[in-house]
């Protein structure tokens, strides 16, 4: 099953962030769940995530999302967990 997970980060928290990506990148290798991801921009500026997850179902997705560093950081202002279909690619 594949889900889109779309993150905004709070204002003002590239810091966090900035503190945190190296976990985040680990945590991703480690987990090995996910297919595609990349920062969300505004112009240069990283202001949330954009993560397409391929797990067994929406309850292990939320368990992933919720043991991202990112997350257990603070980092986000909100977080959606979207069943997404690949139709190209």
């Amino acid at each position: 099953m594949l889900i889109a997970l779309i993150a905004r980060d709070k204002d003002g928290a590239l810091q966090t962030r900035l503190d945190n990506r190296a976990a985040h990148l680990a945590y991703i290798e480690e987990t090995g769940v996910v297919s595609q991801a990349g920062p969300l921009l505004d112009g240069e500026n990283m202001i949330g995530s954009l993560i397409i997850l391929d797990v067994e179902d929406m309850a292990t997705a939320q368990e992933w999302a919720a043991n991202d560093p990112y997350a257990l950081a603070g980092l986000f202002s909100s977080v959606e967990l979207i069943p997404w279909k690949r139709v190209i690619g």
